[in-house]
């Protein structure tokens, strides 16, 4: 199905949106929600209200009176504590948003303009969680000035590197590391941060790893060790790594695939077509690219480990971001889309 044929089917916004309130309020859950069971079922509201149901089991009347009465009990609650006062209630506890954007700090074409670009991406969407790479000491000023609600940890060499960025009101940060590859040409590395995001303790890592098609042994020796750190890190944390990990699929099976008990986000959240491909030089022209072929690869991704017991977060929804051109300079951001995956939270430990 092309473009022009499948946005035909899509509903006008304000009905996209009715659809949304009516899904929420039936599940007694929120329009986020909402929109990735339509979005995915064509906008039907009754495929994606039996599809929510048969996978969380319950039933409509009472996942209503649940929300019902967690509204209830709110609106007659007036007297709140002053711990309350001073944080307010988390209008989201249910959710948790992780963005993964090497933002081409490398570019110094309009990078204050398209940094904060990113930054406006970043505080509309306000991922819990920011995974970046090709970051420069200019792009980070920006960043950093731009979005106060976070707390930056920056990885690597000093003329360009990652950076982790925590949500301060839902993060707690515990400890971080940088572990260089040192065989890398490059000066590649893995930044690692130990955290817990709304009482859940996590293992964060994202790099950026060997770049161009040539090096792609180095690139397989430096993702070997990122995997080996997925498998034996603390048994009671959900891992999450990514970057730009400029990634060609055989590549993947060179490694012995993926180990087990790790998932790639992308696959076990649909394999939606429209977010595969995040260098795409047919949609991105941010690159000069004279050559007849242009390339689109999945360079950017991301994978999860479960803690060894239960999972705690279940991956719903994954998507592009910087998709849209900045009207002041007609580029984009960066010359790779952004990652935005979001995911459930089932439970407390």
């Amino acid at each position: 199905m092309s473009d022009s044929e499948s946005e035909e089917n899509i509903p006008s916004k304000e009905e996209c949106e009715e659809r949304c309130q009516q899904f929420a309020v039936v599940t007694g859950t929120d329009t986020a929600l909402a929109m990735f069971y339509l979005q995915d079922r064509d906008w039907d509201v009754d495929r994606a209200l039996n599809a929510f149901f048969e996978e969380s089991g319950g039933n409509a009347s009472s996942a209503a009176a649940s929300g019902n009465s967690k509204k209830n009990s709110h609106c007659g609650s007036e007297h709140k504590s002053s711990q309350s006062a001073s944080k307010p209630e988390d209008p989201e506890p249910h959710r948790f948003r992780l963005m993964s954007w090497n933002i081409d700090g490398l570019d110094l074409n309009n990078l204050k303009t398209r940094t904060k670009a990113v930054c406006n991406v970043i505080k509309s969407e306000t991922p819990h969680v920011v995974f970046l790479q090709e970051v420069v000491p200019a792009s980070l000023s920006v960043l950093q000035e731009n979005c106060p609600d976070y707390r930056f940890f920056p990885g690597g060499n000093s003329d360009y590197f990652t950076a982790v960025m925590l949500r301060t009101r839902d993060v707690v940060y515990e400890e971080s590391s940088i572990y260089p590859f040192f065989s890398s040409k490059m000066m590649r590395s893995l930044l690692k941060v130990k955290c817990s995001i709304k009482g859940l303790p996590f293992f964060l890592m994202t790099s950026h790893l060997e770049s161009t098609k040539t090096h792609a042994e180095e690139r397989q020796r430096q993702l070997t060790t990122a995997f080996q750190e997925m498998r034996e890190a603390d048994a009671d944390r959900t891992v999450l790594f990514g970057g730009d990990l400029n990634l060609r699929d055989p590549e993947v099976a060179k490694v012995g695939g993926i180990p087990d008990g790790v998932y790639d986000l992308w696959e076990i959240t649909g394999k939606r077509p429209e977010a595969k491909f995040t260098w795409d030089t047919t949609r991105n022209d941010n690159l000069d690219w004279n050559a007849g072929f242009r390339p689109k690869c999945r360079f950017d991704r991301l994978y999860i480990r479960h803690p060894s017991k239960n999972a705690v977060v279940k991956p719903v929804y994954f998507e592009l971001v910087g998709i849209e051109r900045i009207a002041t300079c007609q580029r984009f951001p960066s010359d790779h889309w952004g990652l935005l995956t979001h995911y459930n939270i089932l439970s407390q430990i």
